[in-house]
C-alpha cells in the first residue's frame, strides 16, 4: 500500500481509502468493524465518512455510520495513526439534517452544528479533513444533470467566503485540520482557491465520482487540481457496483444495493452495459479480474490522491484490496483508452 500527500498539507494518506457509507444499513456494526480491521491490516490509514451516512439517506439512520466508526475507534484506539475525514451536507430540503426541519445550508451556524454532531458520534476531538458534501449552489448533482445555469446568479446562495470563514474558525479551534470539497465543479474549486488567498483555509482535496464509465473529471478539473495541488479523492471506482458486471442485462442479485434501494439510475443510462461488457472482455483477455482492473485504473491516475473503495463483505474488500498489486502498464492503458474512445462517459 503506497501513501500520497493530501494536497499541500504534509499528511500522507493511503492510496486506497475505506469508504463506510454502507455501515448502518447494508452492514451491521460488527461487519463494519471487521472491514475497518481488514483495512488497517492492509495498510489503509484513511477512513471516509459523512454526517449523511448511511446510504440511502433516511431520518432513522442519519449519523449511523459515524457512530459505528466511532465505536470502532473507541474499541481499537490508535486515533493518532489514522486520517479521518467526514462531510457536512450541502443545500438540502430533507428535514432531518437540521433542528426544526430547517433547510440545510452551508451557513456558519449550520456548519458548527454539523461538526459538533460528527465529533460526538465519532468520539474524537478533531477531524483531519472536513469536506463540503455538495455545494450550497444550485448545480446538477450525482449524475442527475439539469443544472440551473439559466437561473444564475443564485441570489440566496451562501457566499464562499462565509462558508470558508466558518471552517477557518474550526481550524483555529483545533476541531478540524484541513478542508475539502466534494461533488464540485471547476468554477467552484476556483472560487474556494481564490478565497483562500485572503488568509482563509486552502482546500486540500475534492471528492468526486471517477471511474471507467465516468471520466468527466479529466475535462477541466484534472488539470486544475494537478496544478493547484488539490487531490482527487475518487469515489465510486466501481460505479456503485455496476462495473462488477452484476447488474448486466437487468440482473438484480439479492442483497445488492440497487436491488435493495433502486438508486442506481446514474449507471443505468444508454450505452452503459455495452461499455461495461467491453471492459470485462479486456480484463478476461488480459487474465485480470475486472473488479481489480477498474479499481487499479482509478488509483493509477496522477491526479488521484486516494481511491475511496466500499464493500459490503470482507470477501469483496479482499478482492478490491488486491488491486494494489495490478500495474496499469502503458500497453494496458492504451487498450483501456481505446474502449473509452468508443464508449466515452456513458454515465457522467
Amino acid at each position: 500500500m503506497k501513501h500520497r500527500e493530501l494536497g499541500r498539507t504534509g499528511i500522507k494518506v493511503s492510496e486506497i481509502c475505506l469508504g463506510t457509507m454502507t455501515f448502518g444499513q447494508q452492514n451491521t456494526e460488527a461487519e463494519g468493524h471487521a472491514q475497518l480491521d481488514m483495512a488497517l491490516e492492509n495498510g489503509i490509514n484513511f477512513i471516509d465518512t459523512a454526517e449523511l451516512y448511511s446510504i440511502p439517506p433516511r431520518a432513522e439512520t442519519y449519523g449511523a455510520t459515524e457512530t459505528i466508526v466511532g465505536s470502532w475507534l473507541k474499541a481499537r484506539g490508535g486515533r493518532d495513526k489514522l486520517v479521518i475525514a467526514s462531510k457536512v451536507v450541502g443545500r438540502s430540503s430533507s428535514p432531518w439534517f437540521r433542528p426544526g426541519g430547517e433547510e440545510a445550508r452551508l451557513t456558519p451556524a449550520q456548519i458548527r452544528y454539523a461538526i459538533e454532531g460528527s465529533l460526538r458520534r465519532l468520539g474524537t476531538d478533531y477531524l483531519d479533513l472536513y469536506q463540503l458534501h455538495w455545494p450550497d449552489r444550485k448545480v446538477g448533482l450525482f449524475g442527475e444533470g439539469g443544472t440551473t445555469f439559466r437561473d444564475l446568479p443564485d441570489a440566496d446562495e451562501v457566499p464562499v467566503e462565509d462558508t470558508l470563514g466558518a471552517l477557518a474558525d474550526l481550524v483555529t479551534e483545533g476541531k478540524i485540520r484541513h478542508v475539502g470539497l466534494s461533488n464540485e465543479t471547476a468554477w467552484g474549486v476556483s472560487q474556494f482557491l481564490a478565497a483562500s488567498k485572503t488568509g482563509l483555509p486552502r482546500v486540500a482535496s475534492i471528492q468526486n465520482a471517477y471511474n471507467l464509465i465516468n471520466r468527466t473529471f479529466e475535462i477541466g478539473l484534472a488539470e486544475m487540481c494537478l496544478r493547484e495541488s488539490v487531490g482527487l479523492l475518487a469515489y465510486s471506482p466501481l460505479a456503485q457496483g455496476y462495473l462488477t458486471g452484476k447488474y448486466l442485462k437487468g440482473a438484480r442479485p439479492a442483497g445488492a444495493r440497487t436491488t435493495l434501494f433502486n438508486r442506481g439510475q446514474r449507471y443505468e443510462k444508454p450505452g452503459v452495459d455495452v461499455a461495461i461488457e467491453a471492459y470485462h472482455a479486456l480484463a478476461h483477455a488480459e487474465g485480470l479480474d475486472p473488479v481489480q482492473l477498474a479499481v487499479a485504473f482509478v488509483t493509477s491516475r496522477p491526479f488521484v490522491t486516494s481511491n475511496i473503495i466500499g464493500a459490503t463483505s470482507t470477501d469483496q474488500l479482499k478482492t478490491i484490496l488486491g488491486s494494489v498489486d495490478l500495474d496499469i502498464t502503458p500497453e494496458l492503458e492504451a487498450k483501456i483508452n481505446a474502449i473509452h474512445q468508443v464508449h466515452s462517459n456513458p454515465a457522467p
